[in-house]
C-alpha cells in the first residue's frame, strides 16, 4: 500500500506542522523542499507523489564532505526517536523551533510539539540567528516545561551574549533542556554553558537515525551501539530510518566506556596525523573561533613532506589577527596543531545544509 507524499516549502512552517499531524496519524508522508522566494519555488530534484505506507518522511541530508542524499524515514523510527528523546529530556512541554525544518532536527521539534499538543514558538530561520531574536521569542513561551534544539554555533553565540546580558542568561536558565547537536559540540562550550546554569544536553545522531539517538553519551531506549575494529561507531535499533535489525556504520571515531557511555573522538575524515600526533580539526576550529577578531573559521588538512599533514586555516574576520591565530593555536595545541597557512576570506563556502564545505575550503589552499 502507498500514501501521498506532501511537499512543503522550508519557509512554510505552519503548513509543515499541519502536514506533520497527518504524518503522525499515518495518513501522509512529508518532504520539505527548498523555500519559496518571491513567490517562486526554488528548483529541486522531484520526489514521488506517493511512498510506501510505512514511510513518514523523505529528508535530504549531506555531511560536510559528502554529496546530498535523500533518506526515507519510517513512521515507527520517527515516532520512537521523538518519544524516547522526550522521555529522556523530561515532561511534555513547549518547544522553541530555532532550526530549519528541512533537516531532521527541525522536523523532530514539530513532532515533539504535536505529541505534547503544544504550539511551538517559531523563529525565522531564513535570516541569520541572533541572540536578540531568540530572547524575544523565548519570552513568548507560556509552558513551564520549555525546550529548544540548537546547533553548536547557536549555543556558542547565546553563551557569549549571556555572559554580559543577565536577561538572556535568565531566559536560557528557564529552559528545562537545551538540546545541542547536528555536529560536534566542543566540551569547552558544553561545560561553559553548564557552569552558567544552562541545562545543555548534547545530542548525537543523524538523519539515518531519525535525529538524535544518544543524549549525553547514553543511547535512548531501543538504541544499540558498538565499536568496529577501525574505531568507527556502529548503530542499530528502533530509531534507524528503515531496517531496524541492521547495523549502520557511521563516519565517526568513538569509544564506549565499560558502562556503555559513548564518547565521540572525531569524524574519521576530520582527524589528521601531524608529526605522528593526531589533531582533531573540529577542536582546532572551536579554539580558533574563541580568539578575538575571528567571526568564522574552518580548518583543513594540508599535505606536508616532513610532518605528513599540517593544519590550514581559512577564517572570516579582522585582517590583523592572522598571525595571532597561528601563534595562539600553537600555544593551545602544541607544534603539531600550529596552522602552517592562514587565509582570510570574505565568507566560507557552505553546503546546502548550512555546514562548511570543507572540500572547497581545501581548494583555497591549492589556488594560492
Amino acid at each position: 500500500m502507498t500514501k501521498p507524499l506532501a511537499v512543503v516549502p522550508a519557509n512554510d512552517t505552519v503548513a509543515a506542522l499541519l502536514v506533520m499531524a497527518e504524518v503522525i496519524n499515518g495518513n501522509k508522508a512529508i518532504f520539505v523542499s527548498p523555500p519559496v522566494v518571491n513567490g517562486e519555488q526554488a528548483s529541486f530534484e522531484q520526489v514521488p507523489e506517493s511512498v510506501a505506507d510505512n514511510i513518514a518522511a523523505i529528508v535530504e541530508s549531506s555531511g560536510s564532505t559528502g554529496t546530498p542524499k535523500r533518506i526515507s524515514i519510517s513512521t515507527s523510527a520517527l515516532l520512537h526517536a521523538a518519544r524516547a528523546g522526550q522521555e529522556r529530556l523530561g515532561p511534555l512541554g513547549q518547544w522553541l523551533l530555532a532550526l530549519p525544518i528541512n533537516f531532521i532536527a527541525g522536523q523532530q521539534v514539530l513532532v515533539r510539539s504535536l505529541l505534547a499538543d503544544q504550539q511551538p514558538v517559531i523563529m525565522n530561520t531564513a535570516v541569520p540567528f541572533t541572540a536578540e531574536a531568540f530572547l524575544r521569542l523565548s519570552q513568548l513561551m507560556q509552558n513551564d516545561n520549555k525546550y529548544t534544539s540548537l546547533v553548536p554555533y547557536q549555543l556558542a553565540k547565546l553563551v557569549s551574549e549571556a555572559e554580559k546580558d543577565k536577561v538572556l542568561l535568565s531566559a536560557l536558565r528557564s529552559f528545562r533542556a537545551v538540546l545541542v547537536g547536528g555536529q560536534s559540540t566542543p566540551e569547552e562550550l558544553r561545560y561553559k554553558a553548564l557552569d552558567m546554569g544552562i541545562r545543555v544536553i548534547v545530542s548525537y545522531g543523524m538523519t539515518e537515525t531519525a535525529g538524535g539517538c544518544v543524549f549525553d553519551g547514553v543511547p535512548l531506549d531501543g538504541v544499540r551501539l558498538k565499536i568496529a575494529p577501525d574505531s568507527r561507531l556502529l548503530i542499530s535499533g528502533k530509531t534507524l530510518a528503515e531496517d531496524q535489525d541492521d547495523w549502520i556504520f557511521t563516519n565517526d571515531l568513538a569509544e564506549l566506556s565499560p558502562e556503555g557511555k559513548l564518547n565521540i573522538i572525531s569524524r574519521a575524515d576530520r582527524v589528521i596525523v601531524s608529526g605522528g600526533l593526531k589533531i582533531a580539526l573540529e577542536r582546532v576550529e572551536y579554539l580558533g573561533s574563541e580568539l578575538p577578531g575571528v567571526e568564522q573559521i574552518a580548518a583543513v588538512s594540508i599535505q606536508d613532506q616532513t610532518w605528513g599533514e599540517r593544519v590550514g586555516i581559512a577564517y572570516v574576520g579582522s585582517p590583523e589577527v592572522a598571525d595571532d591565530i597561528a601563534s595562539q593555536l600553537a600555544h593551545l595545541l602544541g607544534p603539531a596543531g600550529k596552522p602552517i597557512r592562514v587565509i582570510r576570506v570574505g565568507k566560507l563556502p557552505k553546503l546546502h545544509t548550512g555546514k562548511t564545505d570543507n572540500r572547497l575550503v581545501a581548494q583555497l589552499f591549492s589556488q594560492e
